[in-house]
């Protein structure tokens, strides 16, 4: 008979978790479990409090998740980037950006009102949207940008993660698209040769909360695109004429407040508001 020694009190904690760690993973549990938190805003515990696992498995969750979504008739209509700071991924100790799907759903109009019980623990981003003017199936440079992308626009995302006080690792927020929520697009613009250097600007009731420049975004929010195409490429997501992609946050998250209205400008492109109620 082997006897186990269980530590007490915070280290049998530790030890539980590690025994966790070697128990079978339902990938296909778990997808179902983000997805009910999602549709019933209701948080839940972060997976990796009880499980181990990697990146291409959280990409696997995430996938199985949405599959959820699109059976209740939910259309996938572009992706979106996350980690597109250079800091950022710095900070989190990350080497890559991370990527998740939007849905119809998911998409609001200007100046629509944003009902706040369909979330969680909402945060609003000003973001730079993109509409592609054919499928992508490759990896594309910056010298093709024009050839696949036909026009830009300012953008709000509004993230909401399904894990409890918005924690969780790298796997965690995968797992959970990204925190994929809700995101408005502004009126669109021909694609102008550069983007770089334009003032962007989170307002809450004209009150501005976060401002940068668009060189937040990966020094230059066009390399969204082709990291974009990479990724999907890699993990086998069609990328098709008519999508739209997310560039990535100019300015960290700001959590929603309900009743005052977010504003999203970019210097060149105009702007794009949402109203929480």
């Amino acid at each position: 008979m082997l006897y186990v020694f269980i530590p007490h009190n915070a280290q049998r904690q530790k030890f539980y978790l590690r025994i966790g760690y070697f128990r079978t993973m339902n990938v296909t549990a778990i997808a179902q479990k983000l997805d009910q938190a999602a549709n019933q805003a209701q948080a839940i515990a972060q997976i990796s409090q009880e499980y181990t696992f990697s990146e291409d498995q959280a990409y696997e969750i995430q996938r199985l998740s949405m599959e959820e979504r699109y059976a209740r008739g939910e259309k996938f209509v572009g992706l979106k980037l996350g980690f597109t700071s250079f800091a950022k991924m710095e900070q989190m100790g990350v080497h890559d950006m991370i990527w998740g799907r939007l849905t119809n759903a998911m998409w609001l109009k200007h100046n629509e009102e944003m009902d706040m019980g369909q979330f969680i623990h909402p945060r609003a981003e000003p973001e730079i949207a993109f509409l592609l003017k054919k499928d992508i199936d490759k990896e594309i440079s910056l010298a093709e940008i024009s050839d696949y992308v036909l026009a830009c626009a300012p953008a709000i995302e509004i993230i909401d993660s399904r894990f409890s006080n918005f924690k969780f690792s790298l796997e965690d927020v995968i797992a959970d698209n990204c925190s994929s929520s809700g995101f408005v697009i502004g009126a669109w613009q021909p694609l102008p040769k550069s983007l770089n250097n334009l003032s962007m600007s989170l307002l809450f009731d004209q009150e501005i909360k976060e401002q940068d420049t668009s060189n937040a975004i990966l020094d230059n929010p066009f390399l969204s695109i082709c990291n974009a195409s990479r990724l999907a490429t890699k993990y086998h997501q069609p990328f098709l004429k008519g999508n739209i992609l997310l560039a990535g946050a100019a300015t960290p998250a700001v959590f929603v407040e309900k009743g005052k209205k977010i504003t999203a400008k970019v210097e060149g492109l105009g702007s794009c508001s949402l109203v929480p109620k």
